[in-house]
């Protein structure tokens, strides 16, 4: 299923896109999209018959924000320098364990709302990612195969980074990773059955209509499965945390000097196979 909300900030709806692409409302069904119904199989069972049974009323789209695909994220763990070709085009060695770094639920806003550049920055960098959406709780976790059984499902992330503020201002990666709206998420919410493989996904990227990033999920150094099996190893995951799970080359930082850092007035278009399409338009904060 491909699970998503609508409606403007703050007041979106619950909602289903069919194979046929038309817009449905769960309002009449469930509360909304999150932890909670991602944990009740029982009420995704009853979305998924009605869906089937064509019992879910037409939502008109024509207008209609899509926000996040998920409310009331609980966390946003990060893992960074996940791709081998990224890792080479920023000339660090592959990492020995995955790198673990956090966003704040609150920097995520809708796949098409406004990204803003921080004052005072000069190095916002772009980052698709594959995003892991937890549906079961996942304590100490032993294979990889369990890693995937507790996936609810997959979306697209933007993790929009501040290089300045990560790499060349001290301490932790946190400072160029938590400003507002750094973490577009959406459109979807494709649950787990529709992604056989989530190591065969290709992710893009372009700015301004020139495409930056081309990769494949293939390429990940540490997969989705066992990414969520070694977070479980040091943290709870619960149903509704998010996994943003790396970005392959072509970031900004990867290029040659003068490096093409975000401008405001930039526009941003990315999509994972099979998870949607986001498109930003940048601005100054």
């Amino acid at each position: 299923m491909k699970l998503l909300r609508v409606g403007t900030a703050g007041r979106e709806r619950p909602a289903l896109l069919d194979p046929d692409g038309t817009l449905r409302d769960l309002s009449g069904l469930v509360a909304d999209i999150d932890g909670t119904l991602l944990a009740d199989e029982d009420a995704l069972g009853r979305i998924s018959s009605a869906a089937a049974a064509g019992d879910l009323p037409a939502l008109d789209a024509t207008g209609l924000r899509t926000g996040p695909p998920l409310a009331r994220i609980g966390k946003i763990v990060c893992i960074g320098l996940n791709y081998h070709d990224h890792a080479r085009e920023t000339g660090a060695e592959p990492p020995a364990e995955p790198v673990v770094f956090f966003k704040a639920p609150d920097t995520v806003v809708g796949p098409d709302d406004t990204v803003l550049i921080p004052r005072g920055s000069v190095k916002t960098d772009w980052e698709v990612e594959l995003a892991v959406v937890i549906g079961r709780t996942a304590r100490y976790l032993e294979s990889a195969e369990e890693g995937l059984a507790h996936v609810a499902g997959y979306t697209v992330a933007h993790d929009v980074s501040e290089r300045e503020f990560q790499i060349e201002r001290g301490g932790t990666w946190d400072k160029g990773k938590n400003c507002e709206t750094f973490n577009p998420l959406g459109p979807w919410l494709v649950t787990a059955d529709e992604v056989p493989d989530p190591q065969n996904l290709s992710l893009r990227l372009w700015v301004n209509g020139e495409l930056k990033q081309d990769g494949t999920t293939a390429e990940q150094i540490f997969p989705v499965g066992e990414v969520v099996r070694y977070v479980s190893r040091f943290m709870t995951l619960y149903p509704g945390d998010v996994i943003n799970t790396g970005t392959p080359a072509g970031v900004a930082m990867g290029h040659p000097e003068p490096k093409p850092y975000l401008r405001a007035g930039d526009v941003v278009e990315l999509e994972v196979t099979g998870l949607g399409r986001q498109r930003q338009v940048l601005a100054q904060a």
